[in-house]
This record gives C-alpha cells, structure tokens and sequence, in this order.
C-alpha cells in the first residue's frame, strides 16, 4: 500500500462553505454558534439528531421507516435519541425534535454529501439538510466510519472477511496480510500509516461538521457524542461467552489484537474531545468511553455492547450480528449521558 494513495488535503472550511453558499444562492452570513446565558427555554427547543449506527442504535428493533429504503439506516424507533427526550421532559426539558437522521453506515462526510444506501436501494440527502435557522440544539455521534473500524475489523477476523461480514461495510485494510497478524499491522508500516490519515481526515471532517452546525443553524449549542468502549482494561474478560452465548464477544479477533483496537477507540474518543474543545464557539462533548468501562463487550450479563457475531435483534429472514453495537442497555447509558450533557448545556 503506497501511503501516498492514502493522503488528502484539506480546502479551508470557510471557503468550501461560501462556495456552497454561491451554488446554493444563499445570502446567510457565515456566523459561529452565539454564546448564551441562563436558564434553559421555557419553550420547546428545535433540536436535530444526527449520526451513524451508534446514533440510529442499529440492532435494536422495531426499526423506523418500515416499508421504505430508509428503513436500511435500521434507525430503532426507541434509539437513544428519542429515549433521551423522554428523559428530559421528565425533568421538565422539552425538545422539539425537527428531525432525526441518523443511519446506519454514514461516514462524517455525509453531514455535508449525500449517503447511498445498500442494495442499490438510491441515496439519502445531507444530514446538514436536516437544520433549520431556529435550530437551537444538534445532537449526534459520527467519526467511527470515517476511521474505518468495520474495516480494522475485517482486517482482524477471518470469519468477517466471509459471509458473516457482508453487512459490514468495507473491506480488510490489506488483505494480503493475515488476519491473525493484524495487532502487528496496525502497529506499524503501512497500516500505521493508513491509521495516521484515517485520524487526520477524522479531525477536518468533524470540524466541518460542527462549522456547518454553526453556518446553518447559528444559535444552535452543538453536542458531539463519542463512542461507549468496547474492549476491557482485562482483554482475559474476551475469552470467554457472555451467558447464553457461544461466540467469544470478539469472535474469532486475536486476543494480542484486542489492545489495538482499543487504542484505535481512545484514539477516536481523543479526537473527538479536542475538536469539541477547539472549534470556534465551542461545543459540548459527551464522554460515553470514560462512563462504559464496565458495560463492554466482554462485560458478560453487565455488556451494554452486543457481541461481534452475537444475535441482534434485526431480522431479516434470519438475525444480523449485533457488530459491536450498544444494545439496550448500552442505548440507556448512552440516553442518560446525553440527557445530562443536554440538560446542563440548555441551563447555563
């Protein structure tokens, strides 16, 4: 793999977005995200949840949009979204939500460009399309596609370079290398370097991403959610099935592989926190890897994780693997740290 094949170059923010303001005919002035104080609204507050998977809360059923192609963001109608608005108008906050389009496989890049939906199934319009000049509040996780973990999971499994994985987006990194020596390949040469600009173009994409926040939606407080963990300090945990499982949580990962993958997950989480806290105007971020250090994958009848190649609650003719998305008591932790995050940001 030629690094070079690998490298991207940024256009300024400001500029991408006032040539989308020409094409657009638009005669909004670029503004940052106003600062406020005081008490949270008495009204409702116009508020848009964006995302991917960990957003949408694929693997839990019912899923919104039945009967129609959007149904394949497998968007769970009790996501943790729609979960945290019910926990803040019970604490007296109520939320107006204009829209929630998170899904299931969208990239960062997809808050600004449209997303093709699996299957041939046609394509979605931007999330960013989603906000509204009176939006005053948008919500959402993104980052885990741009990095590539399906496919720093693909390079670790064999069982997911087969039929197991063919919902899973992407594809292994190298696939010449073996899988079983994928902790080694991430570590350093060329899968270093392929780690190294998956982060680096993480970084300019959810900057984007909160700017246009603040292009669209000018009042809006903009909350980024990060990850819950998926892999424990004791990596010992993984070898064994949570109850009434046969598969390892991680399958068939090498167990020297498991602390790669976290490192990848911190990483992210890092990422995540340092945009939040350096974008102009500021924006709030919620730490869900810091709250879900006993609730992983390997966490057995405590795990708010859903195993690799654990059963889900999607069925399609036959169950899809969880993929190591939050199941519902992961959505729950993840509603309540949102709702928290929420709560204090409308209040100051």
């Amino acid at each position: 793999m030629s690094s070079a094949m690998c490298k991207t170059t940024k256009i300024p923010v400001a500029r991408r977005l006032a040539a989308a303001a020409l094409v657009l005919g638009s005669c909004l002035a670029l503004a940052a995200p106003a600062a406020s104080a005081g008490a949270a609204p008495a009204d409702p507050v116009p508020t848009v949840f964006f995302g991917d998977s960990y957003t949408a809360n694929y693997g839990i059923a019912p899923v919104n949009h039945e009967g129609e192609a959007r149904f394949f963001c497998f968007q769970a109608k009790e996501n943790y979204p729609a979960v945290a608005a019910r926990r803040l108008a019970d604490r007296g906050v109520t939320l107006d939500v204009q829209s929630d389009v998170s899904c299931g496989g969208a990239l960062t890049h997809h808050f600004w460009e449209k997303q093709e939906l699996p299957f041939g199934l046609g394509d979605l319009p931007a999330q960013q399309d989603a906000l509204k000049p009176d939006t005053q509040l948008a919500v959402g996780s993104m980052g885990g596609n741009t990095v590539g973990f399906s496919r720093i999971l693909k390079q670790c499994s064999d069982k997911l370079r087969g039929e197991e994985g063919t919902l899973l987006p992407g594809t292994p990194v190298d696939e010449d290398v073996p899988a079983a020596k994928c902790g080694e390949f991430f570590t350093s040469g060329d899968g270093k370097q392929w780690l190294d600009d998956r982060f680096e173009r993480v970084g300019w994409d959810l900057e984007e991403l909160l700017e246009r926040i603040g292009y669209f939606s000018p009042d809006a407080k903009r909350v980024l959610v990060g990850y819950p963990r998926l892999v424990p300090a004791d990596t010992a945990q993984c070898l064994t099935p949570a109850p009434g499982q046969t598969e390892l949580p991680f399958a068939d990962i090498p167990q020297d592989a498991l602390p790669v993958l976290e490192q990848v997950q911190k990483r992210l989480d890092d990422t995540m926190k340092k945009v939040a806290a350096d974008i102009d105007g500021g924006a709030d971020f919620v730490n869900l890897y810091d709250q879900t250090g006993g609730n992983t994958a390997c966490d057995g009848a405590d795990r708010g994780v859903g195993g690799l190649l654990e059963s889900s609650q999607i069925d399609l003719g036959q169950k899809l693997p969880w993929y190591l998305h939050p199941n519902e008591k992961g959505r729950d932790i993840q509603a309540e740290q949102v709702a928290d995050t929420v709560e204090q940001v409308l209040n100051r």
